[in-house]
């Protein structure tokens, strides 16, 4: 078995080299992960929040989720915190993980999402000029941050751009960014985000 990389200290190692504050592309699922990442990156990144997720159905909860990251976003009131809305792409990702449907949570269907996900914010980090891309993803118990940061070390080969390793879960992180969607009366769902996860979780 391939021994695990600790990514939470390949962040703290880039943090510790750092002698500017760059700017940072930062995929965000929603709300509520993001809370526990801002606050542990705004000293060292100017950051802007991308929102692309095409996996989460119905439109209405994707709309839900952007709304409360926009909300977190203004009771922030960051400076050097922007935010870049995106396309629905929803057909796009039904194609990606077509034959793909069955799968279990967490598995293949899952990293065509994530690969899906960070590719567009890789791609959109170089074309605006961006230092780092990254996600939020990996605050989640649930989300494989050795698969996620394999992914993001993949395509920061691909498109000549730094990927921000991370492993959010880390020192509290997913306990935390919960404290902090009390704090700030953020809505959290109950299900990942695609019709599939919230089918296993309303089964379970």
């Amino acid at each position: 078995m391939m021994e695990k990389i600790n990514y939470d200290k390949k962040l703290e190692e880039i943090i510790a080299k750092l002698n500017y504050k760059p700017r940072l592309l930062l995929h965000s699922c929603c709300g509520p992960c993001s809370s526990y990442v801002i606050t542990y990156l705004k000293d060292y990144f100017d950051i802007t929040i991308l929102y692309y997720n095409p996996n989460i159905e119905p439109k209405e909860e994707y709309e839900k989720r952007r709304s409360e990251q926009l909300k977190l976003i203004r009771k922030f009131n960051i400076a050097s915190l922007d935010f870049l809305d995106s396309d629905y792409d929803n057909n796009l990702y039904h194609e990606k993980v077509m034959g793909h449907e069955s799968d279990f949570e967490g598995g293949p269907r899952c990293h065509i999402c994530y690969e899906l996900r960070l590719k567009k914010t890789a791609s959109l980090a170089k074309e605006l000029g961006y230092d780092y891309f990254g996600t939020t993803l990996t605050v989640s118990p649930y989300k494989n941050a050795q698969v996620l940061n394999a992914i993001g070390e993949k395509l920061a080969e691909e498109y000549g751009i730094k990927w921000l390793y991370s492993d959010f879960k880390k020192k509290d992180g997913y306990k935390k960014s919960i404290q902090l969607s009390r704090e700030y009366d953020l809505y959290r769902q109950n299900y990942c985000g695609c019709l599939y996860s919230k089918i296993d979780n309303i089964e379970e």
